[in-house]
């Protein structure tokens, strides 16, 4: 063993892991780490403007890469900012690691009003992780690390906080750094595998319902394979979208607040194959499951399995896993669906969003005929990015970034970074709103300093929309606390060194993208909307 003192212990076993880099906002509990990230020089250290924003681009590199994302922020104030991101960590099953620094050891539980603070501060974080720890002595800390990584990459794959007090940072010790341990998921029942082929093979109008657990499995090819297999149309979560290419005949699209394709398909389904989502229908769905369709959910997570809906059968695991297996034992396409059937269903979904929403159709259309294929885009809570939820074809896995229930405000941006430090090669696009955006504007000196051409494109409606929308429709037009007073935001990118493009009308939104495409900075892409009709 070699002597070494906490903060080494930590940064040595993170980079031992395979951690790249670390998002995070220095701070006194925290400096030695810094220190040793320097003088060790094994892992890239990125600074940001607000710890939410550490969290958040961990994230983001988390979910477009499948790596481990790693956030290190200062106990109590640090901690407590990073939790809005850590939620939507959560709430899309992304790993990420939470570091803490931590008041003295001494000081634990003592209440004492230690600097930073925060009493029992670990119970904060048990709704929002998979596991959390604090660590008492330098010896423990490689053993937390690779305790940390297995929650991470073993099962459903939820964040992790870990807390290291000041003083164990500081002090030396005996410690060994242990080799990663491989990891692989669990075996699949062979009697559930052909209990659930018997039943798709006799289906004669199988749908597949795909969520996020198929991205966050990899299981994207396997999924699409099954579905060639079964000849069976497929229905995507916003989670859930590249778990088929959105161009592939099978595609139906996706079911978002009562629209999409499944009011149209799902009557007509006598099995419906459910993989890697919970299956919560949040607002109001046109239909409602018959007692006679025959449900087969798989999910990682045990406790998922017939949540929200009765199922027929119920397979626990690996979502890429159970799906290269069906696949295997699958019989050629069986099933009555004709592609001309798939086709209506497609025409009939394009023409209530044509209806209902033109103007943003019409950007997403714009947007989406800029990007290049892997290109990856960061839907933020606003408008256009609703509706892009059911009109933008996805075309790879882990190129579509929603912050699924926790509908996180002000995410785009920051996680936007975060993809962007995980894929440098690759076009990067937010859509944020002018009430979104303002929550990480200051983030624009982190994209100018890290070099980071992130384009963002700021809808604005001088307003909370959907917000001020739900004050029009539900409450008799009585506003209040919804009007927003905004900055020149391209004038204002420009002052961080960044581009700033400001439009005079919607539709010269796909000129501008492709410009900004072109720029070695991060752009700021200003584009005026009146306040819009939401999806629900």
């Amino acid at each position: 063993m070699a002597m070494m003192t906490g903060a080494e212990a930590l940064t040595s076993s993170l980079a031992r892991e395979g951690v790249e880099i670390v998002f995070g906002l220095p701070g006194v509990q925290i400096m030695e780490a810094l220190d040793a990230i320097y003088r060790q020089g094994k892992l890239r250290w990125a600074s940001v403007r607000h710890e939410q924003t550490a969290a958040y681009m961990a994230y983001g590199y988390a979910r477009t890469t499948g790596k481990v994302g790693v956030a290190l922020v200062v106990p109590g104030p640090g901690a407590l900012n990073a939790t809005a991101a850590l939620g939507t960590a959560y709430a899309t099953s992304t790993p990420v690691l939470l570091v803490s620094g931590q008041v003295e050891s001494y000081n634990l539980g003592q209440q004492r009003g230690a600097l930073h603070e925060v009493a029992d501060q670990s119970q904060v974080f048990q709704p929002l992780t998979k596991w959390c720890h604090c660590v008492r002595k330098v010896e423990e800390i490689p053993g937390a690390v690779r305790q940390a990584m297995l929650k991470l990459k073993t099962g459903r794959p939820r964040p992790v906080e870990l807390e290291v007090p000041w003083d164990v940072m500081q002090a030396s010790a005996p410690a060994e750094i242990p080799e990663p341990e491989p990891v692989s998921p669990a075996p699949v029942e062979p009697a559930q595998i052909e209990a659930a082929a018997q039943l798709l093979a006799s289906a004669h109008h199988p749908i597949i319902w795909a969520g996020g657990g198929v991205i966050g499995s990899d299981g994207s090819s396997e999924l699409t394979e099954v579905a060639q297999r079964l000849n069976a149309p497929v229905i995507t979560t916003p989670e859930g979208k590249g778990a088929i290419p959105g161009d592939h005949p099978l595609s139906l699209g996706t079911f978002y607040y009562g629209f999409g394709p499944a009011k149209w398909a799902l009557a007509q389904a006598d099995v419906i194959l459910v993989v890697g989502s919970r299956l919560y229908f949040r607002g109001a769905a046109p239909w409602a499951f018959a007692q006679d369709q025959k449900l087969i959910q798989i999910d990682i997570d045990a406790s998922e399995v017939g949540r929200n809906h009765p199922v027929q059968l119920g397979i626990v695991g690996d979502a890429r896993t159970v799906l290269s297996t069906l696949a295997e034992v699958l019989p050629p396409a069986s099933s009555s669906w004709q592609p001309e059937e798939l086709e209506k269903i497609k025409d009939a979904v394009t023409a209530e969003l044509e209806e209902v929403a033109p103007l943003q159709l019409s950007l997403v259309r714009a947007i989406r005929a800029e990007l290049a294929e892997d290109a990856i885009l960061v839907p933020g809570v606003t408008n256009v990015a609703y509706w892009g939820h059911l009109a933008y074809p996805v075309k790879r896995p882990r190129t579509y970034l929603t912050s699924s229930y926790f509908a996180t405000l002000g995410f785009a941006f920051p996680t936007a970074l975060g993809a962007k430090v995980g894929n440098p090669k690759r076009q990067v696009v937010a859509l944020s709103g002018d009430g979104g955006f303002m929550y990480a504007l200051p983030e624009l000196a982190t994209a100018v300093q890290e070099g980071l051409s992130v384009v963002n494109i700021v809808f604005v409606d001088g307003a909370f929309g959907a917000t001020l929308h739900d004050q029009e429709r539900r409450f008799g037009g009585r506003i209040i606390g919804t009007r927003l007073h905004n900055p020149d935001f391209a004038s204002l990118a420009e002052t961080f060194g960044a581009r700033g493009i400001k439009l005079s009308r919607p539709e010269e939104l796909g000129g501008a993208l492709r410009a900004a495409l072109g720029e070695k900075r991060p752009t700021v892409i200003e584009v005026p909307l009146p306040t819009l009709a939401t999806p629900f």
